[in-house]
């Protein structure tokens, strides 16, 4: 135990917590996870209610860009593994690293309360405990946006998160709301499975395939030259001009934004379909009356079934709104780590990024880590991390001018997140943890 370090309160046994549990535990700092569900996995987990996850989902990033530092996935996976395999794979990071004896399974915080220095949480038990800080882990696909369109609509209409399986749309006329990756890989079971399917889209998108050349496209830009933003934009672009050829034939509209500045469509299955007719592009939705739905470009078509794709509000319920300052909806943390407003409150997984989650969480989880010692010790080491988090305001954007919406507000460009976790480490005098310390922490049968 890290001398001075007061007890910390991890909420959630997802992505986030298990990289949390793991940093904590390495650093010897003492720790409890709280998770409402009966196992780990977080949304990943199809049986944890709430769970947007669909069958047919799969990770949009590759198994060699997506697992933990020092924990592979299993060679025997697929380029981009199913939900299943995903939370299999968690499952094993969790029984690897002895993290299950930290966690506090079918127990969920419904409160956190700054008191002093100390944070009074109240469990789902009813109990209450002490600690010393407390990390937000909970994720950020928990609670669904619906939009909201003038007139009534007389069939069904629902989030897709409440979508399981393609056999929903059997004999039915859907229309799928929304062009993200999860509303893209849905449209694609409703043009497979439905009477008639189309998708809404305000906005023109790029689309990348999932393999260039043969290779995960993710592996290919990772491995590739690394090039100046304004010239990967370009490069990439003439490519996906040559690959996918003029989109606007298949009734996709022409992007207002050039590539990467907002978050790609990793998708080859939708432009077959669209190709094939088995499913219509569509505008965004004006209106509704009774099943007809009718789109800004004035054209209308009889709809059974809306499925809107159309996002999660970032809400931490268990911690009073002003612990956080807020942008576009969503936490405003230095780094996407620190609250700036509330000492020892942290937060992982509020952020999105150009690249695969899992080993960025942990180095993200390590920085969260050595903060918390670096305060437990005081003096000179505290005043440094906290004049950093104060003060710092660094542009982690790539060169990327990124749409201006909300969805963008805590977008950031992996590579240059990155630059910055190693000159805050460089600056701090922190260690690094992508030298395969790990390794040394597996629990061996």
């Amino acid at each position: 135990m890290v001398a001075g370090t007061d007890r910390v309160c991890v909420v959630g046994g997802g992505p986030a917590g298990l990289a949390l549990a793991r940093s904590l535990k390495f650093h010897n700092v003492p720790f409890d996870i709280y998770e409402r569900h009966n196992d780990v996995g977080g949304l990943w987990d199809q049986s944890n209610p709430g769970s947007p996850v669909y069958n047919s989902a799969h990770f949009i990033s590759s198994k060699t860009q997506s697992h933990y530092l020092d924990h592979a996935m299993p060679e025997s996976y697929p380029d981009y593994p199913s939900n299943k395999q995903i939370h299999a794979y968690m499952q094993s990071f969790a029984d690897a690293y002895g993290l299950r004896q930290h966690i506090r399974f079918n127990t969920g915080v419904e409160s956190a309360v700054r008191i002093g220095d100390k944070w009074n949480v109240t469990l789902s038990t009813g109990e209450t405990k002490i600690y010393g800080a407390i990390i937000c882990a909970t994720g950020t696909n928990w609670h669904p946006s619906m939009p909201s369109y003038p007139g009534n609509f007389t069939g069904e209409m629902r989030h897709a998160s409440t979508y399981r399986a393609m056999d929903e749309f059997k004999g039915k006329r859907v229309l799928i709301i929304g062009a993200g990756n999860s509303g893209c890989d849905i449209a694609c079971d409703a043009a497979q499975s439905a009477d008639k399917a189309f998708i809404s889209m305000r906005r023109g998108y790029h689309f990348l395939p999932k393999h260039i050349f043969g290779i995960p496209a993710d592996v290919f830009a990772h491995e590739g030259p690394h090039l100046p933003m304004w010239l990967t934009q370009r490069v990439f672009g003439v490519m996906l001009r040559v690959l996918n050829g003029d989109l606007t034939r298949l009734g996709l509209q022409k992007p207002d934004h050039r590539l990467f500045e907002s978050h790609p469509i990793l998708n080859t299955q939708l432009l077959h379909f669209l190709a094939h007719g088995d499913i219509a592009a569509k505008r965004d939705v004006a209106r509704f009356d009774g099943k007809i739905v009718h789109f800004v470009d004035g054209t209308s078509e009889e709809i059974d079934l809306v499925l809107c794709a159309t996002g999660f509000k970032w809400n931490i319920p268990y911690v009073a709104r002003e612990d956080f300052s807020w942008k576009g909806g969503k936490p405003d943390l230095y780094m996407n780590l620190f609250s700036r407003e509330t000492p020892n409150l942290y937060a992982l997984g509020y952020m999105e990024t150009n690249g695969g989650a899992y080993k960025l969480f942990d180095e993200m989880a390590d920085l969260i880590t050595q903060a918390i010692i670096a305060r437990a010790k005081g003096g000179a080491a505290k005043e440094k991390v906290d004049e950093m988090i104060a003060k710092d305001r660094p542009d982690l954007s790539g060169g990327i001018k990124f749409v201006a919406s909300d969805r963008h507000a805590t977008y950031v460009e992996i590579d240059a997140y990155r630059r910055h976790m190693k000159k805050l480490r460089k600056v701090l005098g922190w260690s690094d943890v992508t030298d395969g310390s790990f390794e040394r922490m597996r629990v061996t049968a």
